[in-house]
Order: C-alpha cells, then sequence, then structure tokens
C-alpha cells in the first residue's frame, strides 16, 4: 500500500491510530510522558499554529472576496438571513436535544460523593481560573457585546484569533463598501483580494500536507497527559450522554441536507470526512476552517461566493456541539450535586445556552469558560465545573466536529436556496 496515493482523511485516521499506540507504548516507561512531552507534543502545536496562522487571512480575503462577488446588496441581505436563522434554529435544537438526552440518561446519579470530592480537589485551580473569566463577562453592560463586535483598530483585532467577530465585522463592511463603489474603481482592490484568496489556499494545500504528522503528535499528547482511569470510569455516563447527543445531531444535520439539498447521508459524510477527522484532533473550528472550505466546495459542490461567506461565520457564532455540551454539562453537574431542575430553569438553559454558544471562540476549551455563564444562570454550584475537567478534551474534540458539520449544512441548505449547489 503507497500511504502517499491514500486520500487524506485516511491518512489523518492512520496518523490518530498510530498516535495512540505509540503514546501507549511509551507509557511502559517511567520517562516515556516526558520525552513525549519534550520532542512529540511541540510538532503537533506547530501544526496548530499553521492552521491559526492563516484563519485572519483567510476570512479577511474569502470573505471580502465572497461579499464583493455578490455585487448586489440584495443578494447579501437575503443570504445573511437565511445563514443566521439557520445557524439559530440548530443551536437551539442542539441544546434542546442536549437537555432530552441528559434527563433520559440522568449520568450525574453514578457519581459517589468520594469521586465527586477528588475530581474538585484535583481540578479546583482550572475550574477557578474558568470562573473568573466569565464573571467578568457576566459583570459586562448589556450592550457590551455590541459594543465589543466593532473594533477600533482592525490590526489590533485580527492579531487575537479571539477576536475573529470583530474580523469578520470588517470583512463584511469592507466588502459591502467595495461593491458599492463603481467598478472600475473598487476593481484593484477586488483583484487584490480574489488574488490573495487563492494564495492563502495554497497555503492550506501546504500545510496539510503535514496533517497526518501533526494528528500523530496531538494523539500522543493526549494519551500520556490523560488523568487517571479511574476518574474516566466515573465519568463514562456523562461522556456517553454528550457523545450520543452528538451522534444525534449528526443525523439530524443527515436528515437536513437530505431534505433541503436531496443529497444522501453516504455523500455528506464522504465529503466532509477530512474536516471532520481534523476537528476532532484540533479541538478548534477555526483551525479547522480552511479544510472545511476546501470540502465543501470541491466534494459538497457548494459555490465559493456562499462557502466564503456563510462558513467563516459559522465557525464563529455556529458552536451546535458546544451548545449541547453545555446543557448536558449543566444538567449533569446539577444531578451531581443532588439539584433537580425544573421546566423553567431548563427552558432558560436553552437561552443561555443559545447565546453562550455564540459568544464562544472557535479555540480549543472555550466553550468551557461560556459554562459558567449557563451554571450562574441555572443556579447550579459554579464549583462542579471541576466535574468534568478530567473529560472535557475528549468531549471537546467530538463537539468540534459537530461544530464543523453544522455549518457544513447550513452551507450546502443556503447555496440551494440560491442556486449555488452544484449536482
Amino acid at each position: 500500500m503507497n500511504f502517499k496515493k491514500l486520500p487524506l482523511h485516511w491518512k489523518i485516521m492512520i496518523g490518530m491510530v498510530m498516535g495512540i499506540l505509540f503514546a501507549l507504548m511509551m507509557n511502559q516507561w517511567s520517562s516515556g510522558a516526558l520525552w513525549i512531552s519534550h520532542w512529540i507534543k511541540p510538532w503537533g502545536t506547530i501544526f496548530i499554529n499553521a492552521l491559526k496562522l492563516i484563519a485572519v487571512p483567510l476570512i479577511l480575503a474569502s470573505l471580502i472576496k465572497g461579499v464583493s462577488d455578490l455585487k448586489d446588496v440584495s443578494k447579501l441581505s437575503k443570504m445573511g438571513g437565511k445563514t443566521i436563522g439557520l445557524y439559530l434554529m440548530t443551536t437551539v435544537i442542539a441544546v434542546s436535544l442536549g437537555l432530552l438526552v441528559v434527563n433520559i440518561i440522568r449520568p450525574g446519579h453514578s457519581i459517589s460523593e468520594t469521586t465527586r470530592l477528588e475530581l474538585i480537589e484535583n481540578y479546583s485551580q482550572d475550574a477557578s481560573q474558568k470562573i473568573e473569566a466569565a464573571r467578568a463577562q457576566q459583570e459586562a453592560a448589556p450592550l457590551q457585546a455590541i459594543v465589543d463586535l466593532v473594533p477600533d483598530n482592525i490590526f489590533k483585532a485580527a492579531s487575537d484569533n479571539g477576536n475573529m467577530l470583530q474580523v469578520i465585522f470588517f470583512a463584511l463592511f469592507f466588502g459591502i463598501s467595495l461593491m458599492l463603489v463603481p467598478e472600475e474603481i473598487g476593481k484593484p482592490v477586488k483583484s487584490f483580494f480574489d488574488s490573495l484568496n487563492e494564495v492563502i489556499l495554497k497555503m492550506i494545500d501546504l500545510i496539510m500536507l503535514a496533517a497526518p504528522y501533526g494528528v500523530f503528535s496531538l494523539m500522543a499528547a493526549l494519551v500520556v497527559e490523560a488523568p487517571s482511569v479511574d476518574l474516566f470510569q466515573a465519568l463514562g455516563m456523562y461522556a456517553l450522554s454528550v457523545v450520543i447527543g452528538l451522534a444525534l445531531m449528526i443525523v439530524f444535520y443527515w436528515l437536513l441536507v437530505y431534505l433541503f439539498t436531496g443529497k444522501k447521508p453516504a455523500f455528506f459524510q464522504s465529503g466532509m470526512g477530512p474536516a471532520q477527522l481534523l476537528a476532532f484532533s484540533t479541538s478548534s473550528s477555526a483551525a479547522t476552517l480552511p479544510v472545511t472550505m476546501e470540502c465543501v466546495e470541491d466534494h459538497l459542490g457548494v459555490e465559493e461566493e456562499v462557502s466564503s461567506f456563510v462558513l467563516p461565520i459559522g465557525a464563529t457564532i455556529n458552536m451546535d456541539g458546544t451548545s449541547l455540551y453545555q446543557a448536558v454539562a449543566a444538567v449533569f453537574i446539577a444531578q451531581a450535586f443532588g439539584m433537580e431542575l425544573g421546566f423553567a430553569a431548563q427552558l432558560g438553559i436553552v437561552a443561555t445556552a443559545t447565546l453562550a454558544s455564540i459568544g464562544s471562540a472557535a479555540v480549543p476549551g472555550a466553550g468551557m469558560v461560556m459554562l459558567v455563564i449557563v451554571l450562574a444562570q441555572a443556579g447550579i454550584p459554579e464549583a462542579g465545573l471541576a466535574l468534568i475537567f478530567a473529560v472535557d478534551r475528549p468531549l471537546d474534540m467530538c463537539r468540534t466536529v459537530v461544530n464543523v458539520s453544522g455549518d457544513a449544512t447550513v452551507s450546502m441548505i443556503v447555496a440551494k436556496s440560491v442556486g449555488k449547489l452544484r449536482d
């Protein structure tokens, strides 16, 4: 078998498996974990950094190009309304599905008092940091989210991947302005961003050559840094609840794609395979965005003017997997503390988790910060956040798969509605 001729998603899968096996083997030596941390993990970090490196340029170039290609403000308004509406709809359904699953399985009742105290003690420092970050957001003025949307310095905003919404605002503003100026005046600027977009896409191709090796490094590091097996067993029912909810969400996407575009689930899965595997290994919708765009355009048949508009926005505000996890985690923690949440409290979780998912950065672990706001709204002890730290990383990997799948689903539906989905 020639490894070089294998499809990318198979190469990534092999890299993941080999990384796990290598880490298990190295764990047999006392210094194995330290060796992986010093000599293997940095290559995975470099791979993620390379993907994040092009996230802001990609959003700027692709959104400006996508908006200016529309040549008509009415098209932008029509596409934007459908995109935001679909994103909100899928997020509300994701939260509701998470609540349904966690109320049926009731994973919190399987945690003993001894295990709960051990988890809180082991992860109390990490939990405290997340709680402090979330409190800062809670204390902000009611309109602070809108104020934060508009950057006072685009270069400062573009220097931090956590400011993606500000970058998107500038790109949309710039693209609309470029569309409104006379064509002969805007043509040089548009040509620049068209060319920039092509260069960035080529950078993506080059970076993805290293994907199997980057994934190998990331998985090896994850295995050796995992907490004790006993803690994973204690949280097994919680993790199972999240995974079941996420799996049902993927099935829901298949149904939406089939109903609105006529495409079968196998077609969707085959096209999104590389992006889903990369999302699983990186836990970052932003880092996966370049590959998501490539898969949606080349494999799912979405025209670039739709994908370049819908996907960057989705990578920032559409976090279905994150919102589902927040709903399950909130009820799980309440159950672990012996609390029974009524209908009104759970309805509040739907609203809060939906809004919190929009504010979550598209980077690993960001949903944990927003979860504290969900807990506070429902009156659940914030210290309970420590209960789920042990298994958060692997579940973060799973929910990122759902995040990017949701973005791709909405892009296909929007493309079909405006006649931009190839057969």
